[in-house]
């Protein structure tokens, strides 16, 4: 399947047109961003990482269940996806208190929650992405009655089958963001699932190896995000 026109360039990846109107392909870049886009860098071999993670994680949960806009992996960072119409949502789901979450509500980093959260945010970098309730969702037309309940049903349904597999590698899954589209009126999960997106830490020494090392200059990026890869199998 050929590469068109770019559609659509984000802060980690281009979106391109195919010949099939119902197909795209995008195609993963290494710039990293955070904060919304304030903090800027590279991270060599993020693309592929998140570009094979991703893929990999989609097909298990498309295993259990969850449909995913996942059609191929055309390379180590193309891929090939079902064109979904994007719910402008950010879909947060919190199982170890760490980041905003801790700053918000005073609790220590790395407390474990009594049940996981659900948080939902509305995507707009301008505005800073802020947080957004059920009922400002409805009144704003953003998504339908049905259309929530089933991203909050596959949402947690996502979560317990992650915490399971990452545990299964001896990694913690802190939190992590998901996003939904529409693909001909059924709600699909789209985006990614990667160390850019998800909180993950050693499930013994707590060391982060997600993209919290770039936010915080912690230092050890590329080894992080290649650590993760090694234990998933995929180097």
């Amino acid at each position: 399947m050929e590469k068109k026109e770019m559609l659509y360039e984000g802060k980690a990846k281009r979106v391109y047109k195919t010949e099939d109107a119902d197909l795209l392909m995008i195609s993963y870049k290494d710039d990293a961003t955070a904060f919304n886009g304030l903090k800027k860098g590279t991270i060599a071999g993020k693309g592929v990482v998140n570009n094979r993670m991703s893929n990999y994680i989609f097909s298990i949960l498309e295993k259990k269940g969850i449909p995913t806009h996942l059609v191929e992996e055309i390379n180590e960072r193309d891929t090939i996806v079902k064109s979904v119409k994007i719910v402008p949502l950010e879909v947060i789901v919190r199982n170890i208190a760490a980041g905003s979450f801790s700053k918000r509500f005073g609790v220590e980093e790395g407390r474990k929650l009594s049940s996981p959260t659900l948080e939902f945010c509305l995507k707009d970098d301008d505005l800073g992405d802020p947080m957004i309730n059920d009922y400002q969702i409805l009144a704003l037309d953003l998504a339908t009655k049905e259309e929530l309940q089933t991203i909050t049903d596959m949402t947690f349904k996502i979560n317990e089958a992650l915490k399971e597999f990452f545990l299964n590698i001896g990694v913690e899954l802190v939190d992590f963001k998901i996003e939904f589209g529409r693909f001909h009126g059924e709600i699909i999960l789209a985006d990614e699932i990667s160390p850019d997106t998800c909180r993950l830490w050693d499930v013994n020494t707590h060391e982060k190896l997600d993209k919290d090392r770039f936010r915080r200059d912690l230092g050890g990026v590329e080894e992080a995000y290649a650590e993760v890869m090694k234990r998933l199998g995929l180097n």
